[in-house]
């Protein structure tokens, strides 16, 4: 199931939403309205936390492309 972010255009919360079809309608969890903006969202992979993170291949938990870059 896909994980898609939002931030409403009206009042500006930013959330997350599971969703189940591409045609499921979504509100706002605070104001209720339709009015929203899609977020682009990084793919994140949750695992062991290890000292030699930096060295590890492959994009940085943080969204950077390599690890390391964190900040940069």
């Amino acid at each position: 199931m896909p994980i898609f972010e939002y931030r409403c255009r009206e009042c500006g919360t930013q959330f997350e939403k599971i969703l189940l079809s591409a045609a499921e309608p979504v509100e706002c969890e605070r104001c209720q309205s339709s009015d929203l903006e899609r977020l682009l969202s990084v793919f994140a992979v949750a695992g062991p936390a290890t000292a030699n993170a930096a060295a590890e291949p492959g994009p940085c938990p943080c969204g950077a492309p390599r690890r390391g870059m964190c900040g940069e």
